[in-house]
């Protein structure tokens, strides 16, 4: 039989371990958790995010401050708001939602996070640290990190003489996946769309992760018999069965037809997606243990 992951009821143990976590620093060294969300403008799918982790952050026991800014605000404005929140010592995690509106770049607002506060580990410091193994005093971006997760309890700490391979390079994910699964003595293939013949390399993964944005682009005839699949792709495709001008969500992983042959599998939605906040909270939790002089906890 093969393994579904259920992604909510992961994060939900991650989270237990967050609020916990949270709690015990409170009462040992009067230290609350503090977050800071920044949005600007008013894209709805952006608003639903920060809205869904202000509300996770509150019931983490964290102290969750959000600044909602018009689309107008320019990028010296922003950058001012980062500073002030990066010299706030109440404030362990800052978190700039992107995408910005199209006039503010992106790029030196996140470099001007301090490293320390970067929870969202996209700063190039926490990418350098992860890159160099220094998994002790960086911050991992938050989908890989809750990718690894699903990784580390399927297979444990240690995954050597495995093959993994993970399909994407991106900064954000492709990367970073493949720098945590090297750090677990895995032997990592980062595959892309100029891989030749990327069908046959990804046959040799005991570990595949899928990272590209193709709806239901690994078939089964791709996946190793018995292997992990971890799907991070989110795409929306048409569902006529559910009606006119209906559409459904599916990962980069045909899931019915892989899913006869990998030994454990994310499904799309319900896998990575829970677990990107869950992390989020990990980091956030993580760093004010580290700025009070606390030993963080591990997840």
């Amino acid at each position: 039989m093969t393994t579904v992951i259920d992604g909510k009821q992961v994060a939900a143990s991650v989270i237990e371990t967050v609020k916990a976590s949270a709690s015990a620093l409170h009462k040992q060294s009067g230290v609350q958790t503090g977050i800071a969300v920044v949005i600007v403008g008013d894209d709805p799918a952006s608003h639903a995010y920060v809205n869904s982790k202000s509300k996770m952050a509150k019931e983490c026991g964290f102290k969750s401050i959000q600044h909602t800014l018009p689309v107008e605000t320019t990028q010296e404005e922003l950058a001012a708001l980062v500073t002030t929140l990066n010299a706030d010592p109440s404030i362990h995690g800052i978190l700039v939602q992107l995408p910005l509106p199209k006039h503010l770049k992106s790029e030196p607002i996140i470099q001007s996070i301090l490293p320390e506060k970067d929870v969202d580990g996209l700063h190039v410091v926490n990418a350098g640290k992860l890159a160099t193994g220094d998994l002790e005093t960086g911050l991992v971006s938050c989908t890989p990190a809750g990718a690894m997760v699903f990784v580390r309890r399927t297979h444990g700490e240690d995954l050597s003489g495995l093959n993994a391979v993970v399909i994407g390079r991106s900064n954000l994910f492709g990367k970073p996946m493949a720098q945590l699964l090297l750090n677990a003595n895995a032997t990592v293939t980062v595959a892309h769309s100029r891989t030749k013949d990327l069908p046959a390399v990804c046959r040799n993964a005991d570990i595949l992760v899928a990272a590209v944005g193709r709806p239901e682009m690994v078939k089964a005839d791709w996946v190793k018999p018995g292997a992990t699949v971890i799907d991070v792709g989110i795409n929306r495709i048409p569902a006529p069965e559910k009606g006119e001008g209906k559409t459904r969500l599916v990962g980069d992983v045909a899931f019915d037809e892989a899913a006869r042959v990998a030994d454990v599998i994310t499904p799309v939605p319900g896998g990575v997606g829970p677990m990107t906040i869950a992390m989020l909270m990990a980091n956030t939790v993580v760093a004010a243990h580290r700025s009070a002089g606390q030993t963080p906890p591990k997840f």
